[in-house]
Parts: C-alpha cells; sequence; structure tokens
C-alpha cells in the first residue's frame, strides 16, 4: 500500500532554479537501489531496528493498559528526559493536540509538561505551576545515566513523596530505558516502578514510535494504533523497489544531490502548520545528529551532513525570507504543508472596514485560503529567485499521518546514511561533552576530562 503523503521536487531541479538546481540524472536509479539494498541489510541483520517497530503490537497493548489504569488518576504528564527521549513525544502532542500552551482536547485528557532542560530557573518553574497531587512523571533513558535526566529526577521523585508520600510516588513514576542495563533499570526494579523497555537495535533519536513517545502518547489520550497504521504503511512505501512509489528514497536522493552536487550545506525545514512546528524541531535532531558525520564507513574524513534549520509558516516569513531569498545561496527549503485544516475561519464582512483596501480584499475570504496564498507565494518567491524548494504534503495532521511521515523522514535519514557512505546510527561527536561535564561534577573514573576546560581540577560545586 501506498502511503497518501507526497514529495514533489519540481523546485530542485535545473529547468526550475537554474545552474543552483539538479539534473533529473543527479538522481540516480542505481545509486537508490544501492542504498536501499544496504539499509535492509542493516535491518536484516539485527543492526538498525527502527522500521521492525510496527510489528510490536504487544508492546503497544502494554502501554495502552497501564495509560488506561493511570489516566484518570492525574491531569498532569511530567516527562523528564532529552534529546530523542524528548523531542519525539513532544512533536507527536503537539502534532496532534496543537501547540503548548494552545490544545484542543475534548476528551479532557492529561497535559504533557517536557522537563529537558537543567536550567534551574526552567525547572523550578514546573515545580511551581504542577500539582504533585495530580501529576505522573515519565522517566526515559536509554542509557539509564544521562546526567541531565537523573538529576532532574531526583528533584522531582523528593518534590513528589514530599506531597503524596513514598508508596503513591512509586506507582506515579513509569521508567523507559534499556532492558539489560543502566542506573534507571536498577533503580526502576529497586523501587518497584512500572518499567517499559527501548529496544537495543533502536537509537534514541529513531525511538519516537517504542514507549518513548507511545506511553506520553497514550497517557495524553492519543490514538496510538492509529499512529503505528501509519507507521506501518509508510514501511511499505519506503522498502519500494520502485523509486516512482517510495517517497522516503525520493527526498534522500534529491537532498544528497543538492549538498554534494550543488553545496546546499543547509537545509531549512519550512512547516506550514502550527501542529508541526514540535515535530521540525524533532526532525532537526534526526537529520543533525545522523548525518553530521567526521568519518565515513571507509575511516576517511569526509564532514558530511546538512545544518537543518527550522521556521514556521508564516510567522518566519517576516524574519527569515529576507535571507533565503537574497542571502548566501547555500540552502535548500523544504516546506512541510497541509491540505485541509482541522478548522477553518471566514473573515468577516465587517462595513465599517470596508472603505480600507488592505482589509476590503480580505473580507468574506476564508482564512485558510490565505495561509496557503503565502505559502505558495513564498515557494514562488524562491524559485523565482533561484533558492532549490521541495515539498512534502499530507492531507491532514492526525495520528495516522504523523506516524506515516515520521518514517518516512527516519527512513529518508537512514537512506541518505547509505548515499553518504557513513553510520547514520552513532554519535560520536557529542560523547566527549558529557564526560568533560561528568568530570566537571566530580564523576569517579572521568577526572581527566575535567582538565580539558582549564588547568584547574576542581569540582564544581
Amino acid at each position: 500500500m501506498s502511503v497518501p503523503i507526497r514529495f514533489n521536487a519540481q523546485n530542485t531541479l535545473k529547468s526550475a532554479v537554474g545552474d543552483h538546481g539538479i539534473e533529473t540524472t543527479d538522481l540516480d536509479p542505481k545509486a537508490a537501489l544501492d542504498a536501499l539494498i544496504g539499509f535492509r541489510a542493516r535491518v536484516d541483520s539485527g543492526e538498525v531496528g527502527f522500521p521492525n517497530l510496527p510489528l510490536d503490537q504487544n508492546t503497544a497493548k502494554s502501554v495502552e493498559r497501564f495509560a488506561a489504569d493511570l489516566r484518570g488518576e492525574v491531569e498532569s504528564v511530567l516527562l523528564l528526559g532529552i534529546g530523542g527521549s524528548a523531542l519525539g513525544p513532544y512533536a507527536l502532542d503537539t502534532a496532534i493536540r496543537g501547540p503548548h500552551p494552545v490544545q484542543v482536547d475534548k476528551k479532557r485528557s492529561p497535559r504533557l509538561y517536557v522537563m529537558d532542560n537543567v536550567d534551574p530557573d526552567f525547572v523550578s518553574a514546573f515545580l511551581e505551576n504542577l500539582n504533585p497531587k495530580r501529576t505522573a512523571v515519565c522517566l526515559i533513558t536509554k542509557s539509564g545515566g544521562t546526567a541531565e535526566t537523573l538529576s532532574t529526577f531526583m528533584i522531582v521523585h523528593e518534590w513528589l513523596v514530599k506531597a503524596i508520600g513514598g508508596k503513591k510516588a512509586g506507582r506515579r513514576i513509569v521508567a523507559v530505558t534499556d532492558d539489560r542495563k543502566g542506573d534507571l533499570l536498577a533503580i526502576a526494579k529497586a523501587e518497584k516502578y512500572q518499567t517499559f523497555y527501548i529496544p537495543a537495535d533502536v537509537g534514541g533519536r529513531f525511538s519516537v514510535f517504542t514507549p518513548v513517545g507511545l506511553l506520553p502518547a497514550a497517557l495524553c489520550g492519543l490514538d496510538i494504533k492509529k499512529l503505528l497504521h501509519g507507521v506501518h504503511d509508510a514501511n511499505t512505501a519506503s522498502w519500494s523497489r520502485t523509486l516512482e512509489t517510495n517517497p522516503a528514497m525520493q527526498s534522500a536522493l534529491v537532498h544528497h544531490a543538492l549538498d554534494t552536487k550543488r553545496g546546499k550545506k543547509i537545509e531549512v525545514v519550512f512547516a506550514y502548520s502550527a501542529y508541526l512546528w514540535g515535530s521540525a524541531f524533532w526532525y532537526r535532531q534526526l537529520w543533525a545528529e545522523s548525518l553530521g558525520k567526521r568519518i565515513n564507513r571507509k575511516g576517511e574524513v569526509v564532514h558530511t551532513g546538512q545544518t537543518p534549520v527550522a521556521a514556521l509558516g508564516v510567522t518566519d516569513q517576516h524574519s527569515q525570507v529576507q535571507l533565503y531569498v537574497e542571502g548566501p545561496n547555500d540552502k535548500m527549503i523544504t516546506f512541510w504543508a497541509v491540505e485541509k485544516p482541522r478548522t477553518d475561519l471566514k473573515i468577516p464582512v465587517t462595513k465599517q472596514f470596508l472603505q480600507y483596501d488592505s482589509c476590503a480584499y480580505l473580507a468574506g475570504k476564508k482564512l485558510s485560503s490565505l495561509f496557503q496564498a503565502e505559502r505558495m507565494a513564498t515557494e514562488a518567491a524562491l524559485t523565482e529567485a533561484q533558492r532549490p524548494n521541495c515539498r512534502w504534503t499530507l492531507p491532514r495532521v492526525d495520528e495516522y499521518y504523523i506516524g506515516a511521515f515520521f518514517q518516512l523522514l527516519e527512513f529518508q535519514t537512514a537512506f541518505c546514511g547509505e548515499l553518504y557512505g557513513i553510520n547514520a546510527f552513532d554519535q560520536p561527536g557529542v560523547e566527549l561533552a558529557k564526560k568533560i561535564s561528568n568530570g566537571l561534577m566530580g564523576r569517579k573514573g572521568f577526572e581527566e576530562y575535567a582538565q580539558k576546560v582549564g588547568p584547574k581540577k576542581q569540582m564544581i560545586a
């Protein structure tokens, strides 16, 4: 089954944007097939597991049962995590229920709050504004030892225990982590927390359809069956060896060609839906951390990867487009469009305003018409300025289409990794900073790393 989400790359071609565009011959079907076969081998060998997630019905059922039991007791779900452990759940929540703090939820499901930073002002604000007696805590870290997550956990644990006691707090805390190792696994067992697991072959930025994303989604009333149905259909499309029916591969080829053949080292993701704004930040990590690599699989220094930038339509037409139209031509722009909004508004025909030309031509029109016209105009202006741009189009934003879209983007990323010849599933570049931070905080075994910030070997209080 083909997933009804379309990818259009017409405005990336030389025929549309001149020498800054690509030729159709730059999109090599053989390279595409080799990338698909190479990635398929990694999945079949057990190296990479995210394509298998929609097959795991048992985990989805367990998540739904736990969420149903707890949901009636709480009004807030406080998620403690960072990176893929936070961006995915936030993206799902805002895509379905709307951007924080303006959300539409007729079912009165719990609200999701994401504590993904250790800024003390930020953490204090959460504790001052949430009611611990009506809060559940989702504690998520695959490694089981993420400093940011465990530090906020210890603070939140004390806050929760003081309010409702240790026994009741234990029932309100659920852990999502590795099933074999890590301090969080040991803590969860000792404290008897409900625990869900992240498969060993699924990395954090690809984990949105594990309990990392499914559990907060279910607790907040999202339909995870519908979500996984979309994921399943996207899988079918993404494994297609026919390029015309594989939008993830089409997009991967276009991105790779614009980078390697036309020097478009920056991708601007222009989300034309406020509901997709959180998704742009999830994608930003997926694209940056997966493809930004120093060496390829042969050990050669290559420094690959595009820099992803998030933009919101129409808001950022008034803050960023000047640069994109007239600044350095080192970017590609990817539009995320939605055909059908959930609701629409009609601009009133108000008599006293009709004498003003700037109001008269708008009167009586649908707000969605203006919204779409502004996206189309931005695409046209960029094309006129010879700035390559492409577009993903979703029929609408609901659980099915979000599940499908996210999975297409994950496949696109995996295919690009094969095209670049790099490992899209590790992140060695972030490890050194973690070790230095551990050393500065006085963690045993990391003393030597503290010296990298200066001559003093002093622990930070």
